[in-house]
């Protein structure tokens, strides 16, 4: 079950609050975007590129784990693309998972202008900042996407 979206973060937060609150009021709102949405409508693509809510949330499956996690992936397209043995319930599961383990690692960090966590042979890690920066425009982002794919299957706008 999608958590309650409690909103952004109180704007007396420190920088690293502030900055997860805001990842998690997205990840939080594409969660619930995917939640609840039958077969076949919750792959079925809703534009030309073949874009859909299931995908966009395993792929930001792939992407927590890439930039949190250090984990690589072999192919960005192929993240966007749930297999027929995925169920929403399952990939739902594994983005908690992931966002889970991602807020452990940002906690844990001492000071954000620290590098993050790198995929072997990618070069040097940005910093935690920049990665929290970039998850939160990656993932608003595709929260919009999914705003209006939701929108296309049922009508429900909103958060």
């Amino acid at each position: 079950m999608p958590r309650k979206d409690t909103g952004p973060p109180r704007t007396a937060a420190d920088e690293k609050a502030t900055l997860l609150g805001f990842l998690d009021h997205l990840r939080t709102a594409i969660a619930n975007k995917a939640a609840g949405v039958p077969e076949p409508q919750v792959r079925t693509a809703g534009v030309p590129s073949g874009t859909n809510l299931l995908g966009l949330v395993k792929h930001l499956t792939h992407v927590e784990r890439f930039y949190f996690l250090g984990e690589p992936t072999d192919d960005w397209a192929r993240t966007m693309r749930p297999s027929p043995e995925e169920t929403v319930d399952g990939v739902l599961a594994g983005y908690r998972a992931a966002i889970e383990r991602a807020n452990q690692v940002v906690e844990a960090c001492p000071d954000l202008a620290l590098a993050a966590p790198r995929a072997p042979g990618r070069g040097r890690a940005p910093s935690m900042r920049w990665v929290l920066v970039h998850m939160i425009e990656e993932t608003g982002r595709h929260a919009g996407h999914a705003d209006i794919l939701r929108e296309q299957i049922d009508g429900s706008t909103g958060r």
